[in-house]
């Protein structure tokens, strides 16, 4: 065995073991506009979605067509043992002869059929095969034509394309998705009958305030579009559920064209994650046949387990499905140097966590034109041993006994802006605290808090919950009075489910606290003092590995409370803040 095999199967068994160790929208419009039919949650259930392991994608440049070389990729997927993947079709660029007005050809296309053929050699391979559109941006000619179909700024201004200038950035919620695109779809399935067909960036490019945009939600709230992101203005709350409601609609209207051709195949969104997703992950978890987080590497001070938290975020909602981790070879950075690639340690890194986490491997090469090498022995080293240890990476059951909750509801509607520092950060120092701490969880979505799927708890973690629902809140409850522990921080159940303070907290006879009338932050020099139980003259079992230390670090933020029992004994207490000059 190699080192380098070494070292990559150290990894995968080590990260298992760390990680597997007044508004007049009521809940029921925000639960309805989002939930599927019957028919969609029910759904094909098996299909072809739970057999590829492996897959493999190419994203064509404008310029592949007659300049790669096909018999390598074929060669090269057959080595690797990859059975399905996912290959550029059209949208922006089409790589296939299309007959569609408007749908503009690759000027290196001929009458050449680069992506026919490439889905005839996997299919020789007894691969799967789905076709990668991509729906964000069009060309002068679409401009001319459908000005309409372009997205607007807040200032009214039709919007170019930030880093190509060629190109019109389109609107997502408009004509340009329902009508053109759906033909696309419709034409790439008559042609080739592919299992399926997976759409980039096609949720839209930020806010739109073309005339479409406008009309569908002043006939959807009675209101003009949001000029603000702060969650508790009236038109941007409503402009939330809106925005969804309607890429939903979209993703079940592709998936019906795309079902008229092929029973067997179905649209997949390139969609979903966490509390900062923008889609509602519980009904993704019920409409999508399988799903692939693009998550494709670590930038910046990202850490490593970043790809496992994806893992757990999918599965929380997704149930058995399968899933996959997309992962790039390329160096993923802001200034987009996609033809060079990352080192080998950092690709392993970021896979073996992936798949410790369930997680399906899917790399992914833009350009299919082989500029630097390195990255094919890596790719092929991983998939080898993925492949060889294939029966037993398909989990069944997680053994978990804690689970931590994640809030889209709170991301959007206490959060806002400040989401990432309100709600991902907490999660985020919690998912880091229980990986030093080798204790096996998972990820529960605060709309699956049934009794079904948080049985197999004994501990919920809530960092910062802020915004919970009266039902969420009973259902919490429940959970504690059924034996349960809840670990909860700052303002969680502060806020209903539309981010609107309440008097007290939700969960308020589950703290053994009332809310005293004042959140304060972010302080400095905060401390908690050690505290012994005074019948017993010992510390809680919670501080145990700190007796000697009298003082420790408070959060930076917290909410004054009051007991609701004068028998209550706090381990902790909190210190006066302190100010230093």
């Amino acid at each position: 065995m190699s080192n380098d095999r070494r070292t990559f199967i150290k990894q995968a068994s080590g990260f298992t073991a760390a990680c597997l160790t007044g508004f007049d929208l009521d809940a029921a419009r925000y639960a309805s506009a989002f939930s599927p039919g019957k028919d969609e949650a029910d759904g094909d259930a098996e299909g072809w979605y739970g057999r590829p392991m492996r897959w493999a994608q190419l994203a064509f440049v404008e310029d592949d067509p007659g300049n790669y070389d096909l018999s390598f990729w074929l060669d090269y997927f057959q080595k690797i043992h990859a059975d399905a993947a996912c290959l550029s079709a059209g949208g922006v660029v089409a790589f296939y002869p299309t007959e569609i007005p408007l749908h503009y050809r690759s000027r290196w296309l001929g009458t050449m059929d680069p992506f026919g053929d490439i889905v005839a050699g996997c299919r020789k391979l007894g691969m799967n095969v789905i076709a990668r559109t991509d729906a964000h941006a069009c060309h002068e000619d679409v401009y001319d034509a459908h000005p309409d179909w372009i997205a607007v700024d807040v200032h009214g201004n039709k919007r170019r394309h930030p880093s190509d200038d060629q190109y019109w950035i389109t609107c997502a919620l408009g004509p340009y998705n329902f009508e053109f695109m759906s033909e696309v779809h419709r034409e790439i399935m008559r042609k080739y009958m592919v299992d399926g067909i997976f759409t980039n960036r096609w949720s839209g490019s930020g806010m739109c305030y073309c005339e479409h945009c406008q009309k569908n939600f002043r006939d959807f709230s009675g209101l003009d579009l949001p000029r603000t992101s702060a969650p508790q203005d009236p038109a941007q709350r409503q402009y939330i559920v809106w925005n969804q409601k309607r890429l939903f609609d979209l993703w079940r209207l592709w998936n019906e064209k795309i079902r008229e051709i092929n029973p067997h195949a179905s649209y997949i969104a390139n969609a979903g994650g966490g509390a900062l997703s923008p889609l509602d992950m519980k009904t993704i978890g019920e409409l999508a046949p399988t799903l692939f987080a693009d998550r494709q590497g670590r930038s910046g001070p990202m850490a490593p387990w970043a790809n496992g938290k994806n893992g757990k975020e999918y599965r929380a909602t997704m149930g058995k499905k399968a899933i996959a981790g997309i992962f790039s070879v390329g160096i993923e950075d802001k200034y987009r140097w996609k033809d060079s690639v990352q080192s080998g340690d950092e690709i392993r890194l970021w896979v073996a966590d992936g798949i410790a986490h369930g997680l399906r491997p899917w790399f992914t090469k833009f350009n299919a034109k082989i500029i630097d090498r390195r990255w094919l022995p890596v790719v092929e080293e991983i998939y080898q041993w993925h492949y060889a240890n294939e029966a037993y990476l398909r989990n069944e059951q997680s053994y978990a006994r804690v689970g931590m909750v994640y809030s889209q509801q709170t991301a959007a509607f206490y959060g806002g802006e400040k989401a990432r520092a309100l709600v991902e950060d907490p999660a985020l120092g919690f998912y880091q605290a229980l990986i030093e701490a080798r204790i096996p969880f998972e990820m529960v979505h605060d709309r699956l808090l049934d009794r079904q799927h948080i049985a197999q708890f004994r501990t919920l973690i809530l960092p910062n919950i802020a915004a919970l629902s009266m039902l969420q809140c009973q259902q919490l409850r429940e959970f504690v009075e059924n034996g349960g522990n809840i670990v909860a921080t700052y303002e969680t159940s502060l806020y209903d489910e539309w981010g609107v303070r309440r008097q007290e907290f939700g969960l308020a006879s589950v703290f053994g606290v009332s809310f005293a009338g004042a959140a304060k932050g972010p302080m400095l020099n905060s401390y908690l003092s050690l505290q012994k139980d005074p019948t017993t003259g010992e510390f809680h079992p919670l501080l145990a590995g700190l007796e000697d230390a009298s003082r420790i670090i408070n959060a930076t933020n917290q909410v004054d409370i009051k007991p609701l029992s004068q028998d209550v004994n706090s381990p902790l207490q909190i210190v006066p803040s302190l100010h230093y000059s």
